[in-house]
């Protein structure tokens, strides 16, 4: 079973990052991968077992099921229902940390998926880096404010 993993110290509060990070139906505010995002049958974004329906920047469609939400871990789980991407059994978890000392979050989001070995290394590549790394880039962006500099959420 192959692995793919990021992780990124975000300087603002782990209640802040977690309000935006929650929303399962919000990757579009803040990822730059994800044009938009569609909770499939009517159901709220934060129902276990929702699916939702990711346009991506090439056009591509992901659909990704909501297996766990837990607000006291600030972390979620969810499946990939049906993707451009040559897995099997994936299951990524997002999670939000604060970091006692500073006051800031640490973040991380990765998987554990099934793939051809031929196939492990980019995968990696693709979720390590472009979704998970650029991600959370995208995130500490999102919630820094461009006008002033001072950590709020930001326009993005």
């Amino acid at each position: 079973m192959a692995k793919s993993y990021a992780s990124a110290v975000i300087e603002a509060p782990a209640e802040q990052v977690w309000q935006v990070v929650r929303d399962f139906d919000g990757l579009p505010r803040w990822h730059p991968a994800i044009t938009a995002s569609e909770i499939e049958d009517g159901a709220a974004a934060d129902t276990v077992g929702c699916v939702r329906h990711l346009t991506l920047a090439d056009g591509g469609v992901v659909r990704e099921q909501l297996v766990s939400l837990d607000d006291a871990d600030r972390s979620y789980t969810y499946d990939i229902v049906e993707s451009p991407f040559p897995v099997r059994s994936y299951r990524a978890t997002i999670r939000v940390r604060p970091i006692t000392d500073t006051g800031h979050s640490f973040v991380e989001w990765y998987a554990h998926y099934d793939a051809d070995a031929a196939d492990e290394d980019q995968l990696d590549r693709t979720f390590a880096t472009d979704v998970y790394r650029t991600g959370l880039t995208a995130l500490r962006n999102h919630l820094r404010n461009p006008n002033t500099g001072v950590w709020g959420v930001g326009d993005a």
